[in-house]
């Protein structure tokens, strides 16, 4: 866990630290804590590097000390990205999460990459509503009325297997700053983006719970038209929060996400290419690669941008540490060494461990033979693996 101090409050949140990985941003409901996305984010290790935070007087964030707006809570998303030096991030958001990411899809679009928003709306509840529980929290306290509260984030049949979950998820809620909490209800009775998201014009994907009686699956629908581009799905006898219900699904819809649906029909832009290229190789070297072109080779070193990073390593079906030992060992059984020396470097930017490398390269021993080995442990050697015993 790490802090980030802002004008307005202070920050409490968690990244995985991959920087050769896409960066997913994950924002979490009212009343609940960043760790609602643990068992996403483990299910996502080697595919993205996770960055999840706690809203306003919840989890280990500081209290709110003003008023709260979406486009506020939006920009603290925006506040990490900077600190983290993270220039574009893929993004999903539930409830009050989902706002937030409604509000970045209108304040920096260009930050974006991909987007799912789950059990959300362009507008939730009414402002009726929400006034009211926003008076009634500075009234009781939280504390006394996390039992009416918790129920609505999980379905029936959730709950009945799960008991304990209730209980302690009103634990968690009771500790939450009460006043926070209202001013949070107050943003949310002042949420209505209708007529507002058109303007963003890259696909989003919304996810619905059918048992989700705090955002039923009408909200996603009416959200689903107010974007120029979105697929909506909706989760079976999931309730609010399907994080926390259904992790599974979640990271499923997250690995096969809409952007790269048709790869097979319409291929990846060079841009993607570049990009996941990038952090993979480091800048440095792309950057290097690109200015040595000629008119020669420029329209390779598209290809294999767009194919070979684009299609291949930017693919979710293998972890990029997977690729990574998969590519060395076929450039060492092959002797290329050029290549070999690059993915050496690059198998410790991505973090292959000494022993990983030494299994690899065992196997070439075995199945390519042991002079392709010998030669491979010897250039290994000269791009800094392994430590001299004395």
């Amino acid at each position: 866990m790490a802090f980030l101090a802002t004008d307005a409050h202070l920050i409490a949140y968690q990244d995985s630290g991959e920087t050769y990985l896409p960066a997913l941003f994950m924002a979490h409901p009212l009343g609940m804590s960043r760790d609602v996305w643990d068992a996403v984010c483990d299910q996502l290790h080697g595919h993205y590097r996770c960055v999840r935070w706690d809203l306003p007087g919840h989890g280990s964030s500081g209290a709110a000390a003003a008023t709260l707006t979406a486009e506020l809570l939006a920009r603290d998303a925006l506040a990490l990205a900077d600190t983290l030096a993270v220039e574009s991030f893929q993004f999903i958001g539930t409830s009050i999460g989902g706002v937030i990411g409604q509000s970045l899809c209108q304040i920096a679009p260009q930050r974006l990459e991909q987007v799912w928003l789950t059990n959300t709306g362009a507008v939730i509840g009414t402002k009726a509503g929400w006034t009211e529980r926003a008076e009634n929290v500075r009234r009781l306290g939280l504390a006394a009325m996390a039992e009416t509260i918790v129920p609505r984030w999980f379905s029936p049949s959730y709950t009945q297997q799960n008991p304990a979950v209730l209980q302690g998820w009103q634990v968690q809620l009771s500790r939450s700053d009460a006043e926070s909490y209202a001013k949070l209800c107050e943003l949310l009775a002042e949420v209505d983006n209708r007529g507002k998201l058109g303007g963003y014009t890259e696909q989003v994907a919304l996810i619905a719970g059918g048992d989700d009686v705090s955002t039923p699956i009408e909200a996603l629908a009416g959200l689903q038209t107010e974007f120029a581009t979105a697929s909506l799905s909706v989760l079976a006898g999931v309730g609010h929060v399907p994080s926390i219900e259904t992790p599974e699904l979640l990271v499923e819809h997250i690995q096969t996400k809409a952007g790269r649906e048709t790869v097979g029909q319409t291929g990846i832009s060079y841009e993607q290419g570049l990009l996941q290229r990038k952090r993979i190789l480091g800048t440095a070297h792309v950057e290097k690669a690109s200015k040595n072109a000629t008119t020669l080779d420029s329209p390779f070193q598209q290809f294999i941008t767009r194919n070979a990073w684009g299609e291949l390593w930017g693919d979710p079906t293998l972890t990029v540490q997977q690729r990574s030992m998969i590519t060395t060992g076929i450039l060492a059984a092959l002797g290329r060494d050029g290549e070999l020396g690059l993915h050496l470097r690059t198998a410790k930017r991505l973090g292959i461990n000494e022993d990983q490398l030494r299994q690899v390269l065992m196997h070439v021993s075995i199945y390519a033979g042991v002079p392709a080995a010998n030669h491979a442990f010897a250039l290994a050697k000269d791009n800094g693996w392994g430590t001299t015993i004395l």
